[in-house]
């Protein structure tokens, strides 16, 4: 499985922005809010997200290692890390000394440490008699060594084989017996596994992860055929579809120092390098309790899963130490760049134009909230800017978008999305869209647009507390990228403070045309 989906200065919970104009015909539950919802399938050509890991589940991303035709999933699909920006409005204090809880005011949400280092979060939600059980590792595809690509997928996917207590795929028929749900996914920062079981499981769940997290059993035939697993997986995802051609060659170019420009599912020539002694390696240095985060979401209660986790997870030891994350840092863009790919292959054309952008994790003070409701204002929908423009006033577009990726450890990427309709050209809407990104960055936005972008953003993410697995997510891939609770927590604060000049300076300053990649997607013709 593949998944893409950062912070502020404070570290705060990031909402990536991908704000869609065209239905989510992949839905596979309503959003009670009529938006797209916070979780999605792969977006065409996005290596960066989500794959199934089995597929009959679609109830959260993650992985292939079964794989199935492709299928043309539009970009306009919500990104993963857009569950982060969720509005969570409860008090949080973070434990810092282990085993001792640490709870909120109102003992909703607790989070503490065991003494090997893995920290647990507990979400207590009694609506049904279900619980989600996500175990994250500081560990994604930007993370990988030169000439290793694709291993965090990789690995991903051998965590599924056998170990020295539990044979292959007994895990997964122990959550089908009684009807539950089990994934994983892989990211650019980070990897997850998850369950959604009845309460009862809690703690079996908990000893499959415990012991696959240092007890499996990896021979050179079990890599092997994992990796040729991983092999037709890219070639069924990326090699046949021309708009994931594209999107990798758009992150290559995008970005010319950041491991952010290799895909999460890996390049196919080192996908085949991969063996056994980089397998074994990757394991022992990362998996580990204390590189990990526990979320419990659900019909729980914290005392209970704190007894549970020091029984399973607390029997593990400690691992290595691991140096801080640090990555190349990205140089000062200063050119426009383009992308083109013709392919007989593609039906509707398409383009998207990209911007480096800070993060949650590394912008200014108010930046990234600004940076948020600039993507809502300028493509979040049916009443957004581009939208209104192109699809619904002229009607030479199916679909105008426009994308934050917020929930990153590192820099991150602005896009902006069209697709044209009829004989309507790529030119002049890529020009039309332009221009409405150049009208925000002169006059700025209305004080009556920015709230109600506000208030769409808060109402969204009011009706996302109803599902739990949504909520897991939020503070998992927080806390999986270095931000707090509290961070979840301030975030409609934050988004509430910020001001008209704040969205227009962060227009003017990083929505710079000379300063960008485009991408193309046409169709070849006779000519």
């Amino acid at each position: 499985m593949v998944t893409s989906p950062k912070k502020s200065a404070a570290g705060l919970p990031a909402r990536e922005k991908d704000a869609r104009a065209s239905p989510c015909n992949m839905n596979p539950v309503a959003h009670p809010s009529g938006r797209c919802p916070l979780l999605h399938l792969l977006p065409q050509g996005k290596t960066d997200t989500e794959h199934l890991q089995h597929e009959e589940q679609i109830t959260l991303p993650g992985t292939l290692p079964i794989i199935s035709p492709p299928q043309s999933e539009p970009w306009t699909k919500v990104p993963f890390h857009r569950l982060r920006r969720a509005f969570i409005a409860t008090a949080l204090i973070l434990a810092t000394t282990p085993p001792v809880l640490a709870a909120n005011d109102d003992g909703r949400v607790t989070d503490f440490l065991l003494y090997n280092g893995m920290e647990v979060v507990v979400i207590p939600d009694h609506h049904a008699p279900i619980v989600t059980h996500m175990v994250w590792y500081k560990i994604g595809s930007a993370d990988e060594s030169p000439g290793k690509s694709g291993i965090a997928h990789f690995f991903e996917h051998l965590m599924f084989k056998a170990t020295a207590n539990h044979a292959t795929g007994e895990l997964t028929r122990a959550v089908a017996e009684i009807g539950g749900s089990i994934n994983a996914f892989t990211n650019r920062d980070f990897t997850a596994f998850f369950e959604t079981v009845t309460p009862s499981a809690l703690e079996q769940m908990m000893g499959f992860e415990a012991d696959r997290m240092r007890n499996l059993i990896l021979t050179d035939d079990v890599v092997k055929i994992e990796r040729d697993v991983v092999l037709e997986e890219r070639r069924w995802r990326i090699e046949t579809n021309p708009g994931a051609i594209l999107d990798e060659a758009v992150d290559a170019t995008l970005w010319q120092n950041q491991p952010y420009r290799i895909p999460v599912i890996g390049w196919m020539h080192e996908i085949a390098q991969l063996n056994r002694t980089d397998a074994v390696a990757f394991y022992n240095k990362y998996y580990s309790p204390n590189n990990a985060v526990l979320v419990v979401a659900g019909d729980v209660e914290p005392e209970t899963v704190k007894v549970l986790a020091e029984k399973t997870y607390g029997k593990v030891p400690r691992g290595p130490e691991l140096l801080p994350r640090v990555r190349p840092v990205e140089p000062q863009q200063n050119t426009k760049r383009t992308v083109t790919l013709t392919d007989a292959r593609v039906s509707v054309p398409r383009f998207s134009t990209h911007w480096v952008v800070p993060s949650y994790r590394t912008a200014e003070p108010g930046e990234a909230e600004a940076l948020d409701l600039l993507a809502e204002i300028l493509g979040g929908g049916s009443r957004s800017r581009l939208y209104q423009a192109l699809v619904v006033k002229e009607g030479v577009a199916t679909g105008a978008s426009a994308r934050f990726q917020g929930a990153s450890l590192d820099a991150t990427n602005f896009a902006i999305s069209v697709s044209p309709r009829g004989d309507a050209k790529l030119a002049d809407l890529e020009a039309a869209a332009g221009a409405e990104v150049a009208r925000i960055a002169k006059d700025g936005v209305g004080n009556d647009e920015l709230d109600m972008a506000k208030d769409r953003l808060n109402r969204s993410e009011i009706f996302a507390q109803d599902q739990q697995s949504y909520i897991a997510n939020i503070y998992g891939s927080t806390l999986a990228t270095g931000g707090t609770l509290k961070d979840v927590e301030e975030w409609p604060d934050r988004i509430r403070k910020v001001t008209a000049d704040q969205v227009k300076a962060v227009a003017a300053r990083y929505l710079v045309p000379g300063h960008s990649t485009t991408g193309y997607l046409v169709p070849k013709t006779e000519n």
